[in-house]
């Protein structure tokens, strides 16, 4: 094979999403990958959306994005096996499914309470409690849907914030299953967490969207089996792109001190796509470990 078709393979490769329905194992802790991009609707993805399965049962819901919901059907996930729902931040291209899925749940038959963990507010964004009450109350958006806040459902919805402010990781959840915590990073002046799962001896890390001004995510994701790291501009970006997202090689560098077995590359967005190549060599020149493209449905087992 010549070197131009070579290389013509490789960028197909590179811009087609993994699309068709993809299970993961039946047995142990799986990543899937739900949604794998930003908040375009140009780059042919779902916006940012993952879940944790275990032992056949998605029982983790990470962000829940725009298109999310349709990968979250074709992974055969069932609403009645989530444990918890946890947002990194409430920009739409991570939260805005979430009512979706609540309709969605009616045709179910879940009875047991979902718990929905997320960020406090500010000036700019609500706090997560607010929201899930502006989007479901008898005065929100889609009050139809208020029998899941008021408990004269087969279910609740139990919104809960976590503080953003300082630099401390904080435990979020336990149970004789897993634990879960989470450290505020810094998205511009947006209020935002990472998220770290630990289950049946294994961890994840999800960055959601950040710029590492706070320098918080490599205490969080120290020795962890996988940090999912958004990828969602170049190496050379500035101004507001920069505020908001991590370049990188700030992504190499938080990989290599905390020390995580392998890393999952995800919110790829137009600038980034085609340009593996380059942010591969940024990132290696740090960490050393596995490096992946994430795409849509696709399954990672820890």
């Amino acid at each position: 094979m010549s070197r131009f078709w070579l290389y013509f393979c490789l960028i197909v490769l590179v811009h087609t999403p993994a699309w068709s329905e993809q299970q993961c194992g039946d047995h142990g802790v799986w990543l899937q990958v739900l949604g794998s991009g930003g908040p375009e609707i140009t780059d042919q993805r779902a916006s940012s959306g993952y879940l944790i399965w275990h032992n056949g049962k998605a029982r983790v819901l990470v962000d829940m994005g725009g298109g999310s919901l349709l990968r979250f059907e074709q992974s055969g996930a069932q609403v009645n096996d989530l444990d918890v729902i946890l947002l990194t931040h409430l920009h739409v291209d991570h939260s805005a499914d979430l009512p979706y899925l609540i309709k969605a749940s009616f045709f179910t038959g879940r009875d047991r309470d979902l718990p929905i963990y997320g960020p406090t507010g500010n000036h700019l964004m609500p706090s997560t409690v607010n929201f899930v009450q502006r989007l479901l109350d008898a005065e929100g958006a889609f009050q139809y849907l208020s029998d899941y806040l008021n408990g004269s459902e087969s279910y609740q919805v139990l919104p809960s914030n976590v503080n953003v402010n300082g630099k401390a990781k904080q435990k979020v959840l336990s149970t004789p299953v897993y634990r879960i915590s989470a450290i505020p990073v810094h998205h511009g002046p947006i209020p935002a967490l990472a998220w770290r799962v630990d289950l049946a001896k294994f961890s994840v890390v999800f960055s959601g969207d950040m710029n590492n001004d706070y320098d918080t995510l490599a205490k969080l994701a120290t020795n962890a089996d996988l940090l999912v790291a958004h990828n969602a501009i170049p190496e050379q970006t500035g101004g507001v792109a920069r505020n908001l997202h991590m370049p990188p090689s700030v992504i190499g560098k938080i990989a290599a001190r905390a020390k995580v077995g392998q890393l999952l590359l995800s919110h790829r967005m137009r600038r980034t796509l085609g340009k593996e190549m380059q942010t591969t060599q940024f990132i290696k020149q740090h960490y050393r470990g596995p490096i992946q493209f994430a795409d849509d449905l696709q399954c990672f087992k820890l």
